[in-house]
């Protein structure tokens, strides 16, 4: 991994981090809530980055064999994953938010220079780009997704550098569409009730889907 991804993998991490001291707090009644996101709920978000976290990750290993593999087996199965998923506890959907994201920082960490090259696709048939683009795929996904839970992090939040990062499309488009809207909960969606801040990662302090720091 190069200066260049290393410096995105570890946007990536913070970004996670941010995510994660989000999700800790929001209780069962506010996980099933809706999301900025139509038709999902707040678990239906954690559920999607968390397995976005796996379908990276199958992508990276498939390099690395060297095996031509999507993604996701399909697009109906990526949305029956979702699904599956956003109906467990709380803490379990924490958990697994943690526990996928660091399987996949693993993966990436370890693959070798050339691999980054590879072209890969995440569904089939789908578009192939290079591995390299994973990581901002990936870094858009969870900054974007950390916002459409309307829990306290809005666009106004994004760290500069993600805010005036040159994205391709849908990407841009993404982006810009998240920024265009108005602070705060959204028509249909309600703030954490009460209102409360993360819970931030302490050094020495372990907490449930706290993994920054471990390098």
């Amino acid at each position: 991994m190069d200066a260049a991804l290393r410096e995105l993998s570890d946007q990536i991490d913070q970004a996670t981090q941010r995510l994660l001291d989000t999700a800790r707090i929001i209780t069962e009644p506010d996980l099933r809530a809706p999301s900025q996101l139509p038709g999902w709920t707040r678990a239906h978000i954690l559920a999607h980055v968390a397995r976005n976290a796996d379908a990276m990750r199958n992508v990276l290993v498939g390099v690395r064999t060297g095996q031509d593999r999507p993604g996701y087996a399909s697009a109906e199965a990526r949305e029956a994953g979702i699904e599956q998923d956003a109906g467990r506890p709380a803490r379990e959907l924490t958990a697994d938010l943690a526990d996928s994201a660091m399987a996949l920082r693993t993966v990436a960490r370890q693959l070798p220079d050339e691999g980054w090259q590879v072209p890969v696709r995440m569904l089939d048939p789908g578009a192939r780009f290079p591995a390299t683009e994973l990581l901002t795929r990936r870094l858009v996904e969870v900054e974007l997704h950390h916002s459409d839970l309307a829990a306290g992090y809005d666009p106004a939040d994004w760290p500069a550098a993600f805010a005036a990062m040159e994205l391709g499309e849908p990407m841009r488009t993404w982006r810009r569409d998240r920024l265009s809207q108005p602070a705060g909960a959204h028509p249909g969606t309600t703030g954490l009730t009460p209102p409360r801040p993360p819970a931030p990662w302490r050094p020495g302090r372990p907490l449930p889907g706290s993994w920054l720091g471990t390098r």
